[in-house]
């Protein structure tokens, strides 16, 4: 192969890498806020934002992520880190759970209309997941185009929860 070609190949792997890029920070899906863009500009160069949105944190548990990405090699000064605690904590906190027998009746209520649409009973009943899993995948699923409202979703984890949360580990002897 000759150099030239050579050097045409990588100019079109770095054009390629750099459309990507761009695409990716095009759909973000953080939501607007103070610290959106320096939260696009530190942290989706190596994350996409599903991992972010995904995670409920405490602003404590973020300064933790901050600061370990810190040591991994995230270049982000201590005035950036507050800044980020502050935007990831007031958007991706911790949801507080409401639960109350309506709250679970209602959540049945949108499982068998939403989620069996897609989905085998017998798949959800394997998964046996703690609370804020089922949140996290309900989450998921709303971004892949589940049709559960936001007044749902938090009826609908409970249910999950009730019915399908982690069993007791059983210790044999």
């Amino acid at each position: 192969m000759s150099k030239r070609n050579l050097k045409l190949i990588l100019m079109a792997v770095v054009a390629a890498n750099s459309w990507l890029a761009v695409s990716r920070a095009a759909q973000s899906e953080l939501p607007a806020g103070p610290g959106v863009e320096l939260a696009r500009a530190k942290c989706l160069n190596c994350h996409e934002a599903d991992l972010i949105v995904a995670q409920k944190l405490a602003r404590a548990g973020w300064v933790r992520e901050i600061e370990k990405m810190t040591r991994w090699g995230a270049r982000v000064s201590d005035e950036e880190k507050e800044k980020l605690a502050d935007y990831f904590a007031a958007h991706f906190a911790p949801i507080k759970p409401v639960k109350t027998a309506d709250n679970v009746a209602r959540g049945q209520a949108v499982y068998e209309a939403q989620c069996l649409n897609c989905h085998g009973d017998e798949l959800i009943k394997q998964q046996r997941l703690a609370r804020p899993a089922w949140v996290r995948e309900i989450e998921k699923m709303v971004r892949w185009g589940a049709a559960v409202k936001d007044d749902e979703k938090e009826a609908l984890a409970d249910y999950l929860f009730k019915q399908y949360g982690v069993r007791p580990l059983k210790v044999t002897r």
